[in-house]
């Protein structure tokens, strides 16, 4: 289910933007294939997943571009 949220609000514009879900164990990073940790939102809607590694090398860039920027790597269980 998507779900969105119009409280983004610039003057006069209403941005809507879907919720994604929590990775899991099968989400792999869009750089190496790697388990993914990070969901980083781009404006177009669409999203990018990255391991620990790649987000931390990107983290930078990404938060510039990014609507949302999501570590879930506090969620690994050890």
């Amino acid at each position: 289910m998507v779900m969105f949220d119009d409280t983004r609000r610039n003057e006069d514009t209403v941005t809507a933007t879907a919720e994604f879900p929590a990775l899991t164990a099968t989400d792999r990073c869009d750089r190496c294939g790697a388990q993914a940790l990070v969901r980083v939102e781009l404006p177009s809607g669409t999203d990018l997943v990255f391991c620990g590694h790649h987000a931390r090398q990107h983290e930078t860039r990404l938060r510039e571009i990014a609507i949302a920027y999501r570590d879930e790597s506090d969620s690994l269980s050890v």
